[in-house]
């Protein structure tokens, strides 16, 4: 017997497939099904909260964040535009207003 994913949105495990797309019965969301080969390809990055990021997705910062190499520190509820996710440590690349380029953990932020 098959396993289904639980649906990404909602996390419901009634999930259903339909030719090419899994659909949730609950919240009605409706995404594509991934062969085993394009989900090796895929980077799965989740927030502090457990929703998935991906790229062109807006954050806020979840804590206070201590700038390693200056007495700067990035404030809870920081908004970050567009983010871009990369492999690593530091899985997200992204540039803040009035800081400049960095690099942050997604466990540090949250969904907007």
């Amino acid at each position: 017997m098959q396993t289904l994913p639980p649906c990404p949105e909602c996390h419901s495990e009634y999930s259903w497939q339909d030719t090419e797309n899994y659909n949730c019965p609950e919240c009605g969301h409706i995404w594509p099904v991934m062969s085993a080969e394009t989900s090796e390809e895929t980077l799965l990055v989740r927030d502090a909260n457990g929703n998935l990021l991906a790229d062109g997705d807006s954050v806020t910062i979840a804590k206070d964040l201590k700038v390693k190499g200056s007495s700067s520190v990035l404030k809870i509820g920081t908004r970050v535009k567009e983010i871009r996710l990369t492999e690593g440590d530091h899985n997200i690349d992204c540039r803040i207003d009035g800081f400049g380029p960095m690099k942050l953990k997604s466990e540090f932020v949250k969904k907007s």
